[in-house]
């Protein structure tokens, strides 16, 4: 068995790792790569596989940076099956769609440009549309934690919660040898213990080797009641100030733990605004999928759900979807909160949020993810005084706050311990680092080094290792 490492290598963005098993090909992720636009343009539309030649592909969560390039797999001619979990499959529906629209938006304002004269370009067209979206998820095959099922000639899957996102998953991939199965561990997006609403993560046993994810692996995260803490603060000066909080949030996961902790703050009398939007239409799509999951959550938030008090909750919450009801909140300079995709503030209604507020020192923009380099999420937390939005140079005068302890991803604690649990659980011999940037996998390898792991490596993209 061999793994080729095509996307998410010495970055965190574009997940795709080729498994070459005896018998059949299978790919793990298929995700968009997010980034400068016009590498992001270039890598997205070059697939470095020919789709015709695969056997099946797993997919271990929903995010876009994982999944995001299916639709495209399709459109090129890959016409087999697509693994994962339930939850995970409801999710794509409606992160694929919304997707897809993004492009053909993007298009079309560029496009505009290009005719207008502002740039020197030729015209371009979305990665994939609609209709590409429903043809992928046709192909896509629902099967639930714990169920061992054989995906390709020679290779089963099974899934275990990885307690990142809903849905998530931690991929064991049981590949026969002429008679001998080795396991293949691919931790996907690996989540935190004792975080709320998701289960911790799982670890399987018998690995032979692990693809371990890297994000956090040079850093450590603050307790998530700390978090708490440091949100209450920011809402109480910024409402002092009687400015608008706008949170720019990953539409899957974050969104719903900031709606949360929000929900905690006002049980306990911290919470000092009357009015909290969360306009992103995705996000309340995907809200309404987290509803009809339970079977993902922990115990608490199932509780919760059970005695009718939902997480996603809470007085003086709306859930925005209409253009015009946006708009008014833009324009309007009532104190409240405001949660809008995108994450990275790339695009979606939260860059109109940023554009209303970004010049004025009485707001706050709150960071709650990990920003890609080259995206306006990225230059707020580096603290830049001067950002573009929709092109045109601002003065920044908004504070900006980095809550890093929403993150949805293991701190460098959890990898290692993780990646102790799986060694204890079998015989594992090789760790491959990916989905992290080359200062953070450096940390981890020289930790997990000095831990006793006597293999481990970062591969760059485009490498092929035997396992």
């Amino acid at each position: 068995m061999e793994i080729e490492f095509l996307g998410g290598a010495r970055t965190v963005t574009g997940s795709m790792h080729l498994v070459h098993a005896p018998r059949a090909r299978v790919l793990l992720e298929c995700g968009l790569f997010q980034g400068r636009r016009s590498e992001a343009w270039r890598r997205n539309r070059e697939l470095p596989l020919r789709p015709r030649e695969l056997d099946a592909v797993v997919l271990s969560h929903a995010h876009i940076d994982h999944s995001g390039l299916l639709p495209m797999l399709v459109k090129s001619g890959y016409r087999g099956p697509i693994f994962c979990t339930p939850a995970t499959r409801d999710l794509c529906a409606a992160m694929l769609e919304d997707a897809a629209f993004i492009q053909m938006h993007d298009a079309r304002y560029i496009n505009r440009r290009i005719e207008a004269g502002e740039l020197d370009s030729d015209p371009i067209e979305p990665l994939y549309d609609v209709d590409d979206v429903v043809a992928t998820l046709e192909q896509m095959i629902s099967v639930p934690y714990h169920r061992r099922m054989t995906v390709a000639d020679g290779v089963d899957v099974t899934f275990h919660d990885a307690g990142h996102v809903l849905g998530s998953a931690v991929v064991a991939l049981d590949v026969d040898e002429e008679g001998a199965t080795r396991r293949l561990v691919f931790s996907g997006d690996l989540g935190r213990a004792g975080m709320p609403i998701l289960r911790d993560p799982e670890v399987p046993g018998g690995a032979h080797a692990l693809i371990c994810e890297s994000t956090y692996g040079d850093r450590t995260h603050a307790p998530i009641e700390r978090t708490d803490d440091e949100l209450a603060e920011v809402l109480s000066r910024t409402h002092e100030r009687g400015g608008k909080v706008i949170i720019p949030s990953f539409a899957l996961e974050r969104a719903q733990e900031v709606i949360f902790a929000l929900k905690r703050l006002a049980e306990a009398g911290r919470m000092p605004y009357r009015r909290v939007f969360v306009d992103s239409p995705l996000t309340v799509r995907v809200t309404d999928v987290f509803r009809m999951h339970p079977e993902c959550y922990d115990e608490e938030a199932r509780a919760r759900l059970t005695a009718g008090d939902s997480p996603f909750d809470l007085p003086g919450l709306e859930y925005v979807a209409a253009v015009e009801d946006s708009k008014r909140i833009t324009t309007s300079d009532e104190p409240c909160v405001v949660i809008s995709a995108s994450g990275m503030c790339e695009n979606g209604r939260v860059v109109h949020h940023l554009k209303a507020t970004i010049e004025s020192p009485k707001h706050t923009i709150v960071i709650v993810g990990w920003q890609a380099p080259h995206t306006l999420g990225r230059r707020l937390v580096e603290g830049r005084t001067k950002v573009r939005v929709f092109g045109v140079e601002r003065d920044r005068a908004a504070q900006v706050v980095v809550l890093n302890g929403f993150s949805a991803h293991a701190d460098q604690g959890g990898l290692v311990a993780f990646a102790e649990a799986v060694r204890e659980q079998g015989k594992l011999r090789k760790v491959f680092l990916v989905h992290g940037e080359p200062a953070a996998q450096d940390v981890l390898t020289r930790e997990l080094e000095a831990r006793g792991f006597p293999d481990v490596s970062a591969p760059a993209q485009g490498e092929r290792h035997v396992v």
